[in-house]
């Protein structure tokens, strides 16, 4: 679903002009997406003359440390002070690569208590018609992209330069996989046709992104497959599940876990993955898929969660060991979808 507000770029360009207080927020966690979509909107707003302050929940990991910007990015997990003060003062407040505020944790609270215009773009579905203006597209491959076609409404894609390329880039590409999965548009192919001609290395970028990784990463990756990988054959399923203990034993930084979830699928007749991990209150879950397996509506229906058809997440109270028997015990349920999808 495709969603843009009513003259859209004539009233967000008129309030660029008038305004300079601005505040980019993503999502809890963020990967390259959240990071490369917010980035390169504020390298753009940079030089349309603007104030912009990239605020994030909590903490990243540091392969994306290398992105243009990222040493103005505001933490409000380690400085709540200086978040909530810019927040209180914003005129405009971007929401990107997310849909619900209960994505931004507990930034939530202040972000709805303030009285700024709000501006989503972002390509989850689902859109949130409580903000003043949306790009909305769930179909794009990524925020990234949508925040590339946010630069063409606003006519102004003169603006876009090296560093801002490198931004897009990174989150189109990593939110697709290196191009393996959400990526079926040609539009997606011509925005990186066009950030290519920017001269960035993509390759570099690829490396700095997935050849980046801390042994402790690749022990624990190796642990997963080797001791915690549980196929279900009958319902064409795996998951994989990670307790509070042993991601202690393996020294575990935030993005360790990064595309452990899609492994699974690299076995014969595995069309659904799942990977559990433990947190302190509750049990984190992303989900993975072939073909026309929904895993949103898998994890909307039985997990408090949501996301794309073949990529999702989702939460559980139970405890780690409930949590999984549950799991196990939904498949049934959706065994004929899995079955069609395997064929």
């Amino acid at each position: 679903m495709k969603y843009i507000s009513d003259n859209f770029a004539e009233e967000v360009n008129k309030l660029l002009s008038i305004t300079n207080k601005i505040v980019i927020v993503t999502h809890a966690n963020p990967d390259a997406d959240a990071i490369g979509s917010s980035l390169g909107l504020y390298n753009f707003l940079l030089k349309k003359g603007q104030n912009p302050v990239v605020i994030t929940p909590n903490s990243y990991p540091e392969f994306l440390w290398w992105m243009p910007g990222n040493k103005n990015i505001i933490n409000f997990s380690e400085d709540k002070k200086t978040a909530v003060e810019i927040i209180d003062k914003a005129q405009i407040i971007f929401y990107v690569d997310f849909n619900e505020t209960t994505r931004i944790d507990k930034l939530e609270k202040y972000v709805n208590k303030s009285n700024s215009i709000k501006i989503i773009i972002d390509h989850h579905p689902l859109f949130n018609d409580k903000v003043d203006y949306t790009l909305s597209n769930d179909s794009a491959s990524s925020a990234a992209e949508l925040v590339f076609e946010f630069f063409v409404l606003l006519n102004n894609l003169s603006l876009v330069d090296e560093e801002i390329a490198k931004c897009i880039f990174a989150g189109i590409m990593a939110d697709t996989g290196c191009f393996s999965y959400n990526s079926s548009s040609p539009r997606t192919f011509e925005i990186v046709a066009e950030l290519l001609k920017f001269k960035i290395n993509k390759d570099e970028i690829v490396s700095k992104i997935y050849d980046n990784f801390s042994s402790d990463k690749f022990r624990l990756l190796g642990y997963c497959l080797n001791d915690k990988l549980t196929v279900y054959p009958e319902y064409h399923t795996a998951i994989i599940s990670l307790t509070k203990k042993e991601l202690e034993n393996f020294n575990f930084k935030q993005g360790d876990d990064d595309g452990f979830v899609n492994y699974p699928l690299s076995i014969k007749g595995i069309v659904f993955s799942a990977f559990f991990i433990e947190k302190d209150k509750n049990v984190k879950i992303s989900f993975r898929s072939k073909g026309s397996f929904a895993t949103n509506k898998f994890a909307r229906e039985n997990f408090n969660g949501g996301g794309h058809l073949n990529a999702s997440g989702g939460k559980s109270n139970l405890s780690f060991e409930k949590t999984i028997e549950n799991f196990v015990s939904l498949l049934p349920k959706y065994k004929n979808e899995l079955d069609e999808n395997e064929k």
